[in-house]
């Protein structure tokens, strides 16, 4: 390395220790995903079953693009904007796309971190606010609108949304939310103070408790009445289901997603190690924690899933049990659960009118475990109502909260240090800035940007954000880093550069994932998911009192403009890459004539001499 590059190296901050740098690059792998998005694809995709295509898109396709963004950031020392710029001037674009992909998932990550934050302050209350109906205006009764639903889908659509009944009402702002997403800024902000030193200490903090809490729910749930039929229904295997290419897309995608390549952040981070660091080892054993952590989610989780499941069969079958007793006039416990199915045969064939008319549910224990749930539906509405039947209910939903905040917090790092590291590296601020006041400004920033969140319709904004700015791009961009590592900077090269870091050269099985396999699967998962986008128009769930069939949930199109904002959200983070490499070309051509300046990969100053040659 030449001075330049020297000097560079001693100004940038470094780790504390190795603990500091694989917790954080854990915390920020795993998240929200792998608590509410795993469980819910093993539930509806044959349980076990789906363990095989997730495992081999680990493999052939996570673990590989880990593996270089953790090498490269190392190797040059810089973030996503400074090593693509470093590797080829064309590829800067790269490195611009992470970094504005990183800010818009900031913004609604942060704002479901609000939410999680509201849910925190009123579990502390007895009995939990979300339990039972509030009286209506004129105190006579129950509201309406929580009686033909529930109390736990009025706490969450009309007491913390205030949502409106279709995307293009955006509604009030919502100003206990606006307080919570402050507040969620403030503590991002708080963390990152001092960069990656308070941040590091952090982490201690946010990435083991969650493990923790989950041991902890494990053990509880696994109490619960129930909780056996869960996980028997979890991992049951339904080999038939892998015939089902959509399986393996949404493997594929889960896998990419969960490791959060791409975001420029796990290059970031792995750019303030020392040089010499098995970052081959370090790739496999955040990857193998990750989908570990998915996998030891999913117990508790779906413990609790067939708590809820077994709660509402009995409750359904009490019911059942109630009319037959008052209709045939039987005393009270004669039928019971236990014989509910015999009396019932028993009375259909002999009463077989009389039990017509009385409209009773049908109760199947199946059909409850089948009710599936994602997202925010299993924070705030699935787990919210089992927690209401628990024993001690303030305990467990002052836990789950908790826990999910520090799964996010922990991946927010990631984020915002994927938007940080490029500004730094750019140079695009003046030096006498403050780290402190710029991490100041972007936080800012992100909250002012993120109060359309906390409208009537932020819910709706929300999750057109969450289903298109990490898609595409995402694989998109992980595509143009292999490229460009492999392709560009060159297999031999990086091999090189490889074997400086860790004594060793990368074996056949890295290569060949890196050279055919990892890019071959990156663009059949994107073609096949915008083939599959582009069948229907997209369409999403609304909450509308006034509906037909309400409670059930309300599906309409996006409206022409919604759809507009959508395509453009799926592009403007990309565009930055043909535009630069356009830019780049055309610089190149004007200047064939000029004396070329021969460019290092490995420094900085072979690109500063031919940028400073090209502006004399």
């Amino acid at each position: 390395m030449d001075k330049t590059t020297k000097s560079a190296d001693e100004d940038r901050p470094k780790w504390d220790n190795k603990i500091q740098y694989l917790l954080t690059c854990i915390g920020f792998a795993v998240g929200l995903g792998n608590v509410w998005r795993f469980p819910y694809l093993c539930q509806i995709y044959g349980g076990g079953a789906f363990l095989i295509p997730y495992l081999i898109a680990l493999v052939f396709e996570g673990l590989p693009l880990l593996y270089l963004e953790l090498a490269i950031g190392q190797r040059l020392r810089l973030g996503s904007t400074g090593v693509w710029n470093s590797i080829s001037p064309l590829l800067g674009g790269v490195g611009i796309a992470s970094m504005i992909v990183s800010f818009l998932v900031g913004l609604f990550y942060n704002t479901i971190l609000a939410w999680v934050l509201w849910y925190f302050f009123h579990s502390f209350q007895n009995p939990l606010p979300w339990s039972t109906c509030p009286l209506n205006v004129n105190r006579t009764g129950f509201s309406e609108e929580c009686e033909k639903s529930t109390s736990v889908n009025y706490f969450w659509y009309r007491e913390t949304l205030g949502i409106t009944s279709n995307i293009e009402e955006s509604g009030s702002i919502q100003w206990t939310m606006v307080v919570c997403l402050a507040s969620a800024w403030c503590i991002v902000y708080i963390c990152f103070i001092k960069g990656i030193q308070s941040m590091g200490k952090a982490v201690y903090v946010t990435a083991t408790f969650p493990y923790l809490v989950l041991t902890i729910f494990l053990i509880r749930a696994m109490m619960l009445p129930g909780a056996v039929d869960g996980i028997k229904y979890l991992f049951t295997p339904d080999w038939e289901i892998l015939k089902n290419p959509q399986v393996w897309l949404d493997a594929a995608t889960q896998i990419f997603f969960s490791l959060s390549v791409a975001f420029g952040g796990l290059i970031a981070f792995s750019s303030y190690n020392d040089e010499k660091n098995n970052c081959e080892r370090d790739a496999v054993l955040v990857g193998v924690i990750n989908s570990a952590t998915s996998l030891y989610a999913s117990i508790p989780i779906f413990s609790i899933l067939g708590f809820k499941a077994t709660s509402a069969f009995n409750a359904c079958q009490d019911d059942n049990i109630l009319a037959l007793t008052n209709q045939f006039d039987f005393s009270d416990q004669n039928i019971t659960r236990e014989n509910y199915n015999h009396w019932f045969n028993y009375l259909n064939n002999t009463f077989p009118s009389t039990i017509s008319s009385l409209n009773l549910r049908t109760c199947d224990l199946q059909t409850f475990l089948d009710q599936s749930a994602s997202g925010t539906g299993l924070a705030f509405i699935v787990f919210t109502e089992a927690v209401i039947e628990m024993p001690g209910s303030q305990i467990w939903a002052v836990l789950f909260f908790i826990m999910l905040f520090s799964l996010g917090i922990s991946s927010m790092f990631g984020n915002i240090q994927g938007v940080l590291t490029p500004i730094s590296d750019l140079k695009i601020l003046p030096k006498w800035l403050p780290e402190p006041l710029v991490t100041a400004i972007v936080c800012i920033i992100c909250f002012l940007v993120a109060l359309i969140f906390t409208l009537g319709s932020g819910n709706y904004w929300l999750e057109v954000f969450n289903a298109y700015v990490g898609s595409v791009p995402l694989l998109i961009i992980a595509f143009f880093e292999i490229i460009g590592v492999i392709y560009v900077h060159g297999m031999k090269r990086f091999s090189d550069d490889i074997l400086f870091m860790t004594g060793k050269r990368p074996n056949i099985f890295w290569k060949a994932c890196w050279m055919v396999i990892s890019p071959v699967m990156l663009l059949g998962v994107l073609i096949a998911y915008v083939a599959l986008q582009a069948q229907t128009r997209p369409t999403y769930p609304t909450w509308n009192p006034s509906y037909e069939f309400f409670p059930q949930n309300q599906i309409l199109e996006y409206p022409d403009w919604v759809f507009a904002i959508i395509i453009l959200l799926s592009v403007l983070p990309i565009i930055s890459i043909p535009i630069v490499a356009l830019y780049g070309l055309i610089r190149r051509g004007k200047r064939r004539s000029s004396t070329r300046v021969e460019f290092s990969a490995y420094s900085n100053g072979g690109f500063e001499s031919e940028y400073r040659q090209n502006r004399t």
